[in-house]
């Protein structure tokens, strides 16, 4: 009887899982940008914080880790054994990194996203927006930031809608609402005019909106909101006692015929960049060259236009710059690990081939 044979290929052995980690002091925007990262790397990270006092905080990005937080320290954010690959965000994390590289002995793969301030060299990969003016061989340029709205995300979220959106009739308008910054605030008179427009689709275009508020949204807008909302058989969520729940972000952006954004946050722009729907920005007083670069771009590729009472604009591809920035930092992580004579390690969510 013929011995069967087993394919070659069979027998070879399946590269180690990677052992990643998300390094940020716990900004709620790093954080998700470096989580949308590992996850489109089909990783699962540890996520870490740094906490540097003060002292040490103020010195950053250029001055030395607090001595207590220091790699390899047990109860400190880096301890052994050393991740194969630290992904980090957040100028008080960027010393970490240094430091992580010098005390692994070069083995530990660091990528850094936004301009960590101190060069290209700060990490081995470096992702920048197109507004920032760091360039370099290890660094990656896009016009949106990496976020967790991926298609899957979007995807499961359409096939199982959430039952306080899925009973709205369309045109559904998601309407994500920020708010005071460092850059921008809502005047009483922008608030009343943003009001009004969002009043304007409802009234004139028969919109139904989904409305979201963020931490930052003035309570005098929060309750404008709230009550256009009710008043317009729209939707409202903010997370408060009083309007509890889960958040439905993902599924506002998911449910959207068109999305209405506020220009204070470059993550919810990208974020809405990335569900390929209409996008009306509404602009607050103030203002910054890197935001308004961003909105730039996003009308110069047909994904954004200023918000003017009425719904405007075409579906256009979705802009999203995960996968983009997950597939350089593999390639960058791979010829790292095959410049030390390491073996490779398993990303699950991009082609390494």
């Amino acid at each position: 009887m013929p011995t069967s044979r087993i394919p070659h290929r069979d027998l070879a052995p399946r590269p180690a899982p990677t052992r990643a980690v998300v390094l940020t002091d716990g900004k709620a925007g790093d954080e998700m940008q470096c989580l949308g990262v590992a996850e489109a790397l089909g990783l699962v990270p540890e996520i870490r914080r740094v906490a540097p006092r003060a002292l040490f905080a103020w010195l950053a990005p250029r001055g030395p880790i607090d001595p207590r937080e220091r790699p390899g320290r047990p109860g400190g954010p880096l301890p052994e054994p050393w991740p194969d690959l630290v992904v980090a965000s957040g100028r008080r994390a960027v010393p970490y990194l240094t430091a992580l590289k010098r005390a692994s002995g070069g083995r530990v793969f660091t990528a850094f996203l936004k301009d960590p301030r101190t060069g290209a060299k700060a990490a081995d990969f470096v992702w920048v927006a197109e507004h920032d003016r760091l360039r370099g061989a290890t660094v990656l340029v896009t016009l949106t930031a990496p976020h967790r709205v991926s298609p899957a995300r979007l995807a499961a979220a359409r096939a199982a809608p959430d039952p306080r959106l899925a009973r709205l009739p369309g045109p559904r308008v998601a309407v994500l609402a920020g708010g005071d910054s460092r850059h921008h605030r809502f005047t009483q008179a922008d608030q009343a005019r943003f009001l009004a427009d969002l009043a304007g689709l409802a009234r004139e275009d028969g919109a139904r909106l989904m409305i979201t508020a963020s931490r930052r949204t003035p309570p005098a807008l929060r309750a404008g909101l709230a009550r256009l909302a009710d008043e317009t058989g729209g939707f409202f969520f903010d997370g408060s006692v009083a309007n509890p729940g889960e958040n439905p972000y993902i599924a506002l952006l998911a449910l959207a015929d068109a999305i209405v954004v506020t220009a204070d946050s470059t993550n919810m722009l990208g974020e809405a960049a990335a569900a390929g729907v209409p996008v009306l920005v509404f602009s607050p007083s103030g203002g910054h060259r890197k935001l308004d670069a961003l909105m730039r771009g996003l009308e110069a590729r047909g994904v954004a236009r200023p918000l003017r009472g009425r719904l405007e604009g075409t579906p256009a591809e979705p802009l999203d710059a995960t996968p983009v920035v997950a597939r350089a930092l593999a390639r960058a992580y791979l010829a790292h690990r095959d410049a030390l004579g390491l073996p490779r390690t398993a990303l699950p969510g991009v082609e390494t081939e």
